[in-house]
């Protein structure tokens, strides 16, 4: 009975060790864990995108708005009875220029 009750010790502390210490014991369960935390939370971003991107095919397919919108954004388009304005902001002036314009004029 002795022989048998140790067998079963042996036994156990081998499968105990195998759970806990061995590389597809507990350590892989944790880090399999977070793998799959991690593909949930971008399949959650990747499900937004989805939604945001079908949100607007349904626009583009159905109202002219949001295809005006593209096309102004996107293209520079404008109606044909709109005026176009494009305002060029002034070059600042070079400094070896300016001296030379001033030594010039005297």
């Amino acid at each position: 009975m002795k022989w048998l009750a140790a067998a079963l010790f042996v036994v156990v502390v081998l499968l105990q060790y195998r759970i806990w210490l061995s590389e597809d014991g507990v350590r892989e369960l944790r880090r399999l864990e977070t793998a799959v935390a991690a593909q949930r939370t971008e399949n959650d971003q990747l499900g937004e995108r989805n939604r945001q991107l079908a949100a607007e095919v349904r626009d583009l397919k159905n109202g002219m708005q949001a295809l005006e919108e593209r096309a102004r954004s996107d293209l520079g388009m404008i109606a044909s009875n709109e005026t176009f304005y494009q305002v060029v902001p002034p070059r600042p002036v070079a400094q070896g220029t300016e001296h030379h314009t001033r030594t010039a004029a005297r």
